[in-house]
């Protein structure tokens, strides 16, 4: 009996001190460490088995869309399934403002596509902000973040609403006190990334990695490019106008991605502009007036449309680029048909919006 007693205790032993150094999948270690965060995630779970502070994290793996490029992941923040998570769960916490009662869900609805309604979205002082909230769609394959590029990566775009005085009006310091002194939080992040202080860094790497699996490649339009689905006739005359030089759409919103990561004044206005766009990044002046393309993707659950959310529908959309849109000196010359317009007969502005919404992933809204 003393033997088997003392094998059964090295045995643990083993088990906990290989788990501490090599990386292996959470099941092979001790049972019910992870809980239900590795496999049946659950936001309020909790982790009472402290030698679970030992166990190396687990790869999440990016499946990447037939026809998308490789995604760019930083280095210095690989994709585990604890970082996802624990992302996850920051990215639906209030605690991050600083009054506890605005999240970055709240702005950035899943089923708005990651984005909102409203024209503008409202901080927790009241104060309305000046532009329309992006749609979190695909940005993994982002170059640049925000409508004027300004951040040049989710990690560095991520630290942004919190600090902002119209948005989260939070401090970082604030926030690592409240995390740090968190009943969860401690031992979540101990499990991402093996640290005993949560800082600014890795809660912004948490958010981006889980932001990055918000991948939207699952469309009526997919499947019939996959020979899964056939397109109405509507909708097939709307894809032959907007991939050629009856509807000018490809040349900006070319691709898998739906957009070029590019900046673009698309004659929404003449000058003086209101919003400067892309040059209060560049301070060039040849960028006033430029905006990032943003995906159409998903463009049906995403309104309302343009960088200030000027354009409540699809229709209005397609109405403004049928116009010809507006003159100013910093205008696209992909606006090739400035002051005369597309000329689209209705029939084929109903077309063109029949296609559009062929682009909707309902799984990604709902899943």
């Amino acid at each position: 009996m003393k033997f088997g007693t003392y094998t059964f205790l090295v045995v643990i032993l083993l088990s906990i001190f290989s788990c501490k150094k090599d990386p292996v999948p959470v099941s092979e270690c001790i049972e019910g460490c992870m809980d239900s965060l590795a496999l049946n995630y659950n936001p309020e779970a909790t982790i009472e088995n402290e030698s679970c502070l030992y166990f190396s994290n687990t790869p999440y793996v990016i499946e990447t869309p037939y026809g998308f490029p490789n995604m760019n992941i930083p280095s210095d923040n690989p994709m585990t399934i604890e970082g996802v998570l624990l992302g996850e769960k920051l990215f639906k916490d209030p605690i991050l403002s600083a009054n506890n009662t605005q999240a970055c869900i709240n702005c950035h609805q899943q089923n708005f596509s990651f984005s909102e309604p409203n024209q503008y979205s409202t901080g927790i002082d009241n104060i309305q902000g000046t532009r329309n909230a992006s749609a979190l769609i695909n940005i993994g394959w982002n170059t640049s973040f925000n409508w004027d590029g300004s951040s040049l990566t989710l990690e560095e775009q991520a630290f942004e609403p919190i600090t902002n005085q119209i948005e989260m009006h939070n401090s970082w310091n604030n926030v690592e006190s409240e995390l740090n002194s968190h009943t969860d939080y401690p031992t979540l992040f101990k499990e991402a990334f093996d640290i005993d202080y949560i800082d600014s860094n890795h809660v912004v790497k948490a958010i981006a990695q889980f932001e990055r699996t918000l991948i939207s490649a699952n469309s009526k339009l997919d499947r019939y490019l996959n020979n899964e689905e056939q397109l109405t006739i509507s909708e097939l005359n709307g894809y032959a106008i907007f991939n050629t030089e009856k509807g000018d759409c490809f040349h900006c919103h070319a691709s898998q991605l739906f957009m070029d990561n590019q900046f673009h004044n698309n004659g929404l206005d003449i000058e003086p502009f209101l919003d400067l766009g892309r040059s209060k990044v560049t301070l060039n002046a040849l960028d006033n007036g430029k905006f990032k393309t943003p995906t159409l993707r998903n463009i049906e659950m995403s309104a309302p449309y343009m960088h200030d959310g000027r354009f409540a529908t699809l229709e209005e959309v397609v109405e403004h680029y049928d116009s010809g849109g507006k003159y100013s000196t910093t205008v696209d010359p992909l606006m090739k048909k400035l002051g005369i317009g597309l000329q689209l007969t209705n029939q084929e502005k109903i077309d063109l919006v029949a296609y559009l919404k062929t682009l909707t992933d309902h799984e990604f809204i709902t899943q």
